[in-house]
């Protein structure tokens, strides 16, 4: 496998087998359909979010954030890592949250020795090292969409791209931290304990959120919570339980799926239908052909006709 680190989607399923195979326990992800501190609070105990959003390229850095302040002092307390290659900030926000919950959460052998290993480094050695760590490359990478079309050597984003960036809020040590790799330091939000952290974090995600125009709807938020197969054992809720295992059921298929590269099961599809055509006679492969412009050419002008009727109402 390439050095290169693979973009990966912000879905529920994919962080929760990420740091499964990574060695983490009982833990997994849940996705936010609102910005509701009760929704999150119904997910209790919640480690922290990941918020996915666009990320504004042609913005200058500066030293002091638009919302809340620089703890430089935290970067030497608590996990943090600069981001120092591309592709990697999903699985950087994941761990900014997990390896900052080691004793409340069975992180695993693995990541733990990591931790272990990079306490006494400073952000950007830790970065390069989360960036160079094989193993945790390698896990990210086998959850990337498989496609023959894209090269892992991507070029550098310009301001004309769509580029997205995945960040991470957490309760740590009575404080609320908001943690990107791009930024300098964590930033803080002001004292916050875990059994608060619902209704303070959801204010900030607001905040943030307007700051960009009002037609901008590309976020995505992802709670990191217990194993929700855990409280339904608890109450003895089997019903709970056995829709959380059809979740991980229908989650593992996903994933399953997108390693697969389907390119190639086309393309023996069409050969068959080819096949199949070139079987019924002469000619036949032409006229199927002709059939298909058809239709494609009806199609065209019935949408035409509509978008005729719709401009004369519209006058």
């Amino acid at each position: 496998m390439s050095g290169g680190w693979n973009t990966i989607e912000s879905d529920a399923g994919v962080f929760t087998y990420l740091l499964q195979n990574l060695g983490a326990k009982d833990v997994q992800f849940e996705e936010l359909i609102s910005l509701d501190p009760e929704l999150l609070r119904q997910q209790s105990p919640v480690y922290g979010v990941i918020f996915l959003f666009k990320y504004p390229t042609g913005e200058k850095r500066t030293d002091v954030p638009k919302d809340g302040t620089f703890d430089y002092d935290a970067a030497e307390n608590l996990f943090f890592a600069a981001q120092t290659i591309q592709n990697a900030c999903g699985t950087q926000a994941l761990l900014s949250v997990l390896l900052n919950k080691d004793g409340e959460v069975d992180i695993g052998e693995p990541l733990r020795e990591f931790k272990e290993f990079t306490t006494a480094f400073p952000s950007d050695l830790r970065g390069d090292a989360l960036t160079n760590s094989e193993l945790i490359r390698d896990v990210h990478n086998s959850f990337a969409r498989s496609s023959p079309f894209i090269d892992e050597t991507q070029r550098a984003a310009t301001e004309d791209d769509d580029v997205y960036h995945f960040i991470a809020y957490s309760p740590i040590n009575g404080i609320l931290y908001e943690l990107d790799g791009l930024q300098p330091a964590p930033i803080s939000h002001g004292p916050c304990t875990s059994s608060e952290f619902p209704d303070k974090v959801i204010p900030v995600l607001q905040r943030r959120i307007e700051r960009y125009p009002a037609n901008e709807i590309r976020f995505n938020l992802i709670a990191m919570v217990q194993d929700l197969r855990i409280r339904a054992r608890e109450i003895g809720d089997f019903e709970w339980l056995h829709r959380e295992e059809q979740k991980r059921t229908a989650w593992q298929w996903e994933n399953a799926l997108r390693r697969h590269n389907f390119v190639g099961f086309v393309g023996e599809l069409m050969k068959g239908v080819v096949k199949a055509k070139l079987r019924e006679g002469e000619g036949a492969y032409e006229k199927w052909v002709e059939e298909a412009k058809g239709k494609t050419r009806g199609r065209i002008e019935e949408r035409s006709r509509k978008g005729a009727g719709a401009d004369e109402m519209d006058t």
